[in-house]
C-alpha cells in the first residue's frame, strides 16, 4: 500500500474513524495527485516531485486541524458539477440535491401548465449550487439569487462564470424586508437552521471553519428564517400558485409545516431526504 495513503489514513483514522479517513485519503490522491485508487491498491504510486511533497504535507497539516477536506481542495461536487469552496462559504451537502430536484419538478409542472419563462428565486444562495443547478437545468427559467454575505456572492458568481449558468445575484438580508420585485414562480431556500444548542455534538471541521451565519438559528427563535420566507411569498414575493421549497431542520418539520399553514401557504408537505430522515417542506402560495 502506497505511505502516502498510509500515512494519510493513520493521520485522518483517530479524527474521523477508518472508514472516513481512507476516502478522504483517497480523494486527496486522486485530486490533488492525480493518483487513483488502483495505483494505491497495487501499490504502484509514482515518488512525488519536492514541490508535490511539500503541497502533500501542507494539506496533512491543513486536514490534522479538521479543516474540511472540501476547502482544503477548493471545491465541491454538487448535482454532477463542481463548485468552489472556501472557508466562509458553505459546502454543499449531498442531500441539499434533493431541494434541486423539488424545484425543478415544480418548475417542469409550470412550463407544462404553459408557463414558458418562470422566474426562480434561491434565498442564502451560498456557493450558488442550488441556484446554478436549477439555471443549469432550466435554461428556460429567469434565475435570481441573494446572499448576506459579499465574500459568498463572490464565490457564487465565480462559480455560475465557470458553469456557463445565467443567475442574477444580488447582496440581500431574509430578514429584513424584501426589495420590490415581479413575483417569483418558485421560491427556494436552504438558510440556517441549525439549533445554537446542537453545536456541542457537531464536529470540529464544521465548526471550526464553516460559516456561523450559514449555519446556526437562535433557540429561542428556530423558524425566524421559515416565518420570513413564509411572510415573504404570501405577501406578493410569489406568485399565486408558486411554490415555495425549503430545507429544513430534522427536528423542526412538523413545526415548519404548521407555521407555513398558519401564515396562508397551501399543501404545506413535509419530505424526507436521501437519509430517511424529515428534510425539506413545499408549499404552494393560493
Amino acid at each position: 500500500m502506497s505511505p502516502y495513503f498510509s500515512r494519510l489514513c493513520s493521520l485522518l483514522a483517530p479524527l474521523y474513524g477508518e472508514g472516513e479517513a481512507r476516502a478522504i485519503a483517497f480523494l486527496v490522491l486522486e485530486e490533488a495527485f492525480g493518483v487513483g485508487r488502483t495505483s494505491v491498491y497495487a501499490d504502484k504510486v509514482r515518488d512525488f516531485s519536492e514541490e508535490e511533497e511539500q503541497r502533500y504535507l501542507n494539506i496533512c497539516q491543513r486536514l490534522a486541524a479538521f479543516e474540511p477536506v472540501q476547502y482544503v481542495l477548493g471545491h465541491a461536487d454538487f448535482a454532477g458539477n463542481r463548485f468552489r469552496v472556501q472557508p466562509g462559504v458553505l459546502i454543499p451537502r449531498p442531500e441539499t440535491e434533493q431541494l434541486v430536484d423539488l424545484g425543478l419538478a415544480a418548475l417542469e409542472a409550470l412550463r407544462a401548465a404553459g408557463k414558458a419563462q418562470p422566474r426562480v428565486f434561491d434565498g442564502g444562495t451560498g456557493s450558488g449550487c442550488i441556484a446554478v443547478s436549477l439555471a443549469l437545468r432550466c435554461p428556460w427559467a429567469g434565475v435570481e439569487a441573494c446572499d448576506f454575505s459579499e465574500e459568498a456572492l463572490a464565490v457564487a458568481r465565480d462559480n455560475a462564470v465557470r458553469l456557463g449558468a445565467k443567475v442574477a445575484f444580488r447582496r440581500q438580508d431574509l430578514l429584513a424586508p424584501w426589495p420590490e420585485r415581479p413575483p417569483y414562480d418558485l421560491i427556494v431556500s436552504n438558510p440556517p437552521y441549525i439549533l445554537e444548542e446542537e453545536q456541542r455534538e457537531m464536529e470540529p471541521n464544521v465548526l471550526r471553519y464553516e460559516p456561523a451565519s450559514a449555519l446556526f438559528v437562535p433557540d429561542a427563535d428556530p423558524l425566524r428564517f421559515y416565518r420570513a420566507l413564509a411572510h415573504a411569498a404570501v405577501e406578493g414575493a410569489l406568485a399565486a400558485g408558486g411554490t415555495l421549497a425549503v430545507e429544513i431542520n430534522r427536528a423542526q418539520g412538523t413545526e415548519t409545516v404548521a407555521l407555513f399553514d398558519s401564515l396562508g401557504l397551501h399543501h404545506a408537505t413535509l419530505h424526507t431526504d436521501c437519509f430517511g430522515n424529515p428534510r425539506f417542506v413545499t408549499a404552494q402560495r393560493r
